[in-house]
């Protein structure tokens, strides 16, 4: 009887032990992936934060191009506010992306403004801040495939549905937005 009270303290313990070792595996996957989006979202900030000074920029060289300029203005206020879902970000930001690349190809159409050592510079910054966010979208799904993968795989899937732990989604781009922007240097 002493025996069997034993094995099954033992067991009872060896499987509280494992629960508190999923549940903390669990945690410190929900946070690289916390951590991933807000190195995003700091990049999705830059590129917020570059694009009136872009349009700026290209208004003074190409005024007539207003109903672009708007666009690529309403395009960055619409993705600087969503603070929403993955999905719904990266729908806002494909928009902002293809609005971006249609100002892009306004300026081949002037070659003062392709010249502009502040445009140049702007540009160049956009560049850097698209490689970055390519950078941080591959850590982000990196992160996100691994937690999706240890809440859905058994024996964690059992223990994370009951401390609720869901699967995230991963941050994907419109297919338009896929295509690098055409960017020729004067």
């Amino acid at each position: 009887m002493k025996l069997a009270i034993v094995i099954i303290v033992g067991v009872v313990l060896l499987a509280a032990a494992l629960a508190v070792w999923a549940y903390n595996f669990l945690v410190r996957l929900r946070q690289n992936v916390h951590e991933a989006w807000s190195a995003i979202d700091t990049e999705l900030q830059r590129r917020h934060d570059l694009v009136p000074a872009l349009v700026e920029t290209v208004k003074g060289y190409a005024a007539h191009e207003k109903q672009t300029l708007e666009a690529v203005i309403a395009a960055r206020n619409a993705a600087a506010a969503d603070h929403g879902p993955v999905a719904s970000q990266a729908q806002h930001q494909g928009e902002l992306v293809e609005a971006l690349r249609r100002l892009l190809a306004i300026v081949e159409a002037y070659p003062d403004l392709k010249a502009s050592s502040r445009f140049l510079d702007l540009q160049k910054q956009l560049v850097e801040t698209e490689d970055r966010l390519s950078k941080a979208r591959r850590f982000y799904n990196a992160n996100v495939r691994e937690l999706n993968t240890a809440t859905q795989s058994f024996p964690l899937s059992l223990l994370a549905g009951w401390f609720r732990f869901e699967p995230q989604p991963y941050f994907e781009v419109e297919e338009t937005a896929r295509r690098a922007p055409a960017v020729k240097m004067a």
